[in-house]
């Protein structure tokens, strides 16, 4: 039988060039690269080389990238550390976000409100993408930071954040970038975005699990999130993971290389999957990704209305057919909560259940 993975937005296989590339760090170049030996040294020239590499894919400055775990690391290094250090400044202690954002996003700014913030989330439209009418109402002079995700990790709706940033810059807020399924992907040039702070993670672009960057612009009221080393200018303690590091610079390269041709590539897949779809199932099944979405990002309900639904059968039922899907993110799966994201486009917990991301 002929296996399909269609679950990349969960995580990729590595590049052969990536893999190429990481083979050295892990047996010849082993040193740390805080040591001042030559062993140190080569590994420390590696990681800044990797941090320019970044720092190209984002049109920022070689010193504005840190190297984190992940994405949600990165996410949660943003968001705390921007509402501490401006509370701290300013006062400021509101932080906003969407329902339908990614949890490392929406738990965090969530979580704040332990901490004596006013942090809440915002309501999204039918297409999950943050509704700007609601963010202009509730984006006063108290708050410290947005966050919000690029592209919908479910759905594949993407946000228009230079709307969000028009928004939300006059009233003297941060604005934080979840750009975990956009990096490599999409054009994610910081200047032209109008964003503060970025998000994104190696193994969603054929890189390694474990290694993420933050971009912060130069001047971003930001506080360490690990403490215990001088590491990424004394705001990411602890020896770094030198080979995860060269594998995301390597795989940003290839990205780069190919972006325009996975795009069109896969953006032809989605039409044909989706027209198939329609005709085998017509009204029997609703595309939740809309027409302006990710092409690398298909969400599909089986209506209850004519499937008895039950999400762990349906990936089941498809991986025993040889494809390989999700009902959502990939951390959430084996929950047996329908997922937030179609909760908060006012789904039916029926309905939710019975949703396939593709």
């Amino acid at each position: 039988m002929q296996r399909i993975y269609f679950d990349n937005a969960a995580t990729t296989q590595l590049h052969p060039k990536v893999k190429e590339k990481v083979i050295p760090f892990l047996y010849d170049h082993f040193g740390n690269p805080s040591s001042i030996h030559s062993y140190g040294r080569e590994v420390r020239v590696a990681i800044e080389d990797a941090r320019e590499t970044v720092a190209g894919m984002l049109n920022a400055d070689p010193s504005e990238i840190y190297f984190t775990s992940g994405g949600t690391e990165a996410n949660n290094f943003a968001i705390r550390g921007i509402s501490k250090t401006v509370y701290e400044e300013t006062g400021r202690r509101k932080v906003l976000t969407s329902k339908a954002d990614h949890h490392a996003v929406l738990d965090t700014v969530l979580q704040l409100n332990e901490n004596g913030h006013s942090s809440f989330a915002l309501e999204c439209d039918t297409s999950s993408r943050l509704d700007l009418e609601s963010l202009a109402k509730n984006c006063d002079n108290h708050v410290a930071l947005v966050a919000a995700i690029h592209i919908n990790n479910e759905t594949g709706s993407q946000n228009n954040v230079s709307s969000i940033a028009e928004i939300v810059k006059p009233k003297g807020a941060l604005l934080h970038i979840d750009a975990v399924q956009s990096y490599g992907k999409f054009d994610t040039d910081v200047q032209k975005l109008g964003v503060d702070t970025l998000a994104a993670s190696g193994h969603k672009i054929h890189g390694l699990k474990g290694t993420g960057i933050l971009y912060a612009k130069s001047g971003t009221p930001l506080s360490a999130l690990i403490v215990g080393g001088p590491q990424e200018r004394n705001r990411r303690g602890g020896t770094e993971n030198v080979p995860g590091i060269i594998a995301f610079a390597e795989a940003s390269k290839v990205a780069k290389e190919y972006m325009e041709e996975n795009y069109s590539k896969v953006s032809l897949l989605k039409k044909y999957f989706t027209e198939r779809l329609n005709e085998l199932f017509d009204d029997k099944v609703l595309i939740n990704s809309s027409p302006d979405s990710s092409p690398y990002i298909l969400s599909v309900t089986f209506k209850s209305d004519f499937l008895n639904n039950d999400a762990e059968a349906m990936l089941m039922f498809h991986d025993l057919n040889g494809v390989a899907a999700s009902n959502g993110a990939a951390c959430t799966s084996g929950t047996l909560k329908p997922s937030h994201v179609l909760s908060a486009m006012g789904f039916e917990i029926e309905d939710a259940q019975g949703t396939v991301r593709y």
